[in-house]
C-alpha cells in the first residue's frame, strides 16, 4: 500500500526495536564494535561480511536515520555527515579535482559560497549563472564541468530552480544535478522525482526543527556513474551505479572524519517525525506574513508565494501550492534594518532558517560579511534586507508582532 508523506514520515524504513520493543532508535554511542573471532574482524573488513567496526565508518544509529531520510526523498541511499557543509563539501569533491568546473547558479547560501571560492585553491573552477534560468547555465557549461549544481530555493534570494528542467540539462551533457533542497525539505518537493542525481540537506534546519543538533545527509538516485567520466570513482568500479555512494562513503566520511554524531542523529530522528506538521503550519504562517507586511508602504516582501514574485508559478507547480517558510524583507536602510530586529519580540535574532521559532537576522553584516561584493548582488543581498525563518507560532501573535516592530522601525 501506498501511503502518504506524514504517514511515510512515521512509518517507513523505521519499526519498533524487535529485542526491546522501543519505538524510538537507540543510541548506539560508541567507538568500536567488538568481534567474537580475528576472523570475523578481517571478513567485515574485506566486504565479506556485514557488520560495524568504526563509528566513523558505520553505526547503527546513523542508519536508521539514513534509511528513513532516503525513503522520504524517494532515494535509493542516503549517507549522512557531521554538518550541512560537510554534506555539501564530501559531495562535491568526491567527484571533483584539479582542473575541473562547477557550474552553478549564483544564489548561494554564505556557506556553499565560501566553500566554492575556497575550491580554487585546489584547481576546481565554479562558474557562476546571473539568473537561476536553464540557458543561463547551459550558457557556462564547458568540456571541463562534472556537475551543476543549485539551490531549491535560494537562501536569502528565494529564487527557485526549475528542477526538472536542469535535470534534462544536465543529463543531456552527461552530467549530474546536485540539488540543496534544505530550504524546501521533502515535504515541499522530492527533486530525485523531478530528475536530480545527488540531493543535499542540511539536517540541522527544518529536518530536526528544534535547533538542537547540527548534521547533515545527502541522497542518490540512480545516476550512471563511469569512472571514464569521473575518473576518481575507478577505485570503486566494482559497485557498479553505487560507485558514487561507496566513494562518499569510504573516502569522503570515513577518511575526512566527516561522520554524523550517533547523538545527533537520535535528537534528529526524533524531530523529523514533525515534519509534515510544522512545515505545514510554517509555510502557512509565511504567506500570511508576507501578505501582512506587503500592505505597508515602507517594506518590500520577497516571497515566491506572492503573485509579483517572479518565481510564483514555477513554486506553485513544483511545491504543489506551498511556498515554504523563508521571506525577507526590504527595509530601506541599515539602520531600520537593524531597528525592526530589535523590536520584534517573538522572532530570535538567530544565524538559522527551519526552526520551530521565528528567526530573524541581517545576512549583510553576518552570514555574508566575508562575502565579495559581486556574490552579495548574486545572491540578492543588500544592506536593507533582513532574512526571516517563519516558525509555528500563532499567526495572529506573528503579526502583531512584526506590525509593531515595522511601525516602530
Amino acid at each position: 500500500m501506498s501511503y502518504r508523506f506524514a504517514t511515510r514520515l512515521l512509518h517507513e524504513a523505521f519499526e519498533p526495536d524487535k529485542a526491546t520493543g522501543a519505538t524510538t532508535s537507540s543510541i548506539c554511542q560508541t567507538t568500536a564494535y567488538a568481534k567474537e573471532t580475528a576472523e570475523d574482524m578481517a571478513a567485515i573488513f574485506a566486504g565479506r561480511k556485514q557488520g560495524f567496526t568504526y563509528t566513523r565508518v558505520g553505526n547503527p544509529t546513523l542508519g536508521v536515520f539514513e534509511r528513513r531520510i532516503a525513503a522520504l526523498c524517494e532515494g535509493d541511499h542516503a549517507l549522512s555527515f557531521a554538518s550541512g557543509m560537510a554534506a555539501v563539501s564530501m559531495s562535491i569533491m568526491n567527484i571533483v579535482g584539479a582542473g575541473d568546473e562547477i557550474v552553478t547558479s549564483g544564489s548561494l547560501f554564505g556557506g556553499t559560497s565560501s566553500l566554492f571560492r575556497e575550491l580554487a585553491s585546489y584547481g576546481v573552477r565554479v562558474r557562476y549563472t546571473d539568473e537561476n534560468r536553464p540557458d543561463a547555465f547551459a550558457a557556462q557549461l564547458t568540456n571541463n564541468t562534472k556537475l551543476i549544481y543549485t539551490e531549491t530555493i535560494g537562501n536569502p534570494k528565494l529564487d527557485v530552480a526549475d528542477i526538472s528542467s536542469l535535470a534534462e540539462l544536465a543529463h543531456s551533457y552527461g552530467l549530474p544535478l546536485f540539488v540543496d533542497n534544505t530550504a524546501a525539505t521533502p515535504y515541499l518537493v522530492r527533486p530525485l522525482t523531478l530528475g536530480a542525481d545527488v540531493v543535499i540537506h542540511s539536517t540541522s534546519k527544518a529536518i530536526n526543527g528544534n535547533g538542537n543538533s547540527v548534521g547533515g545527509i545527502v541522497v542518490v538516485g540512480k545516476f550512471p556513474w563511469s569512472a571514464e567520466k569521473f575518473p576518481k570513482l575507478a577505485e570503486f568500479s566494482a559497485f557498479g551505479p553505487m560507485s558514487y555512494l561507496a566513494r562518499l562513503s569510504a573516502r569522503m566520511r570515513a577518511d575526512f572524519g566527516s561522520v554524523l554524531s550517533p547523538f545527533n542523529a537520535y535528537l534528529t530522528g526524533i524531530g523529523l517525525d514533525t515534519l509534515a506538521l510544522r512545515m505545514e503550519c510554517a509555510s502557512k504562517n509565511a504567506m500570511a506574513l508576507a501578505n501582512c507586511c506587503r500592505m505597508r508602504s515602507n517594506v518590500k516582501v520577497n516571497y515566491p508565494g506572492l503573485l509579483e514574485s517572479p518565481w510564483h508559478e514555477l513554486a506553485k507547480r513544483q511545491f504543489a501550492g506551498r511556498y515554504g517558510t523563508m521571506l525577507t524583507l526590504s527595509l530601506g536602510s541599515r539602520e531600520r534594518a537593524f531597528r525592526f530586529i530589535n523590536y520584534l519580540t517573538l522572532a530570535l535574532n538567530v544565524s538559522n532558517i527551519g526552526d520551530a521559532r521565528t528567526l530573524v537576522i541581517h545576512p549583510w553584516s553576518t552570514i555574508f560579511l566575508h562575502a565579495t561584493d559581486e556574490e552579495k548582488v548574486r545572491a540578492g543581498v543588500t544592506d536593507d534586507l533582513v532574512r526571516v525563518s517563519v516558525g509555528i507560532e500563532d499567526k495572529d501573535d506573528l503579526l502583531e508582532d512584526f506590525a509593531m516592530a515595522l511601525e516602530k522601525a
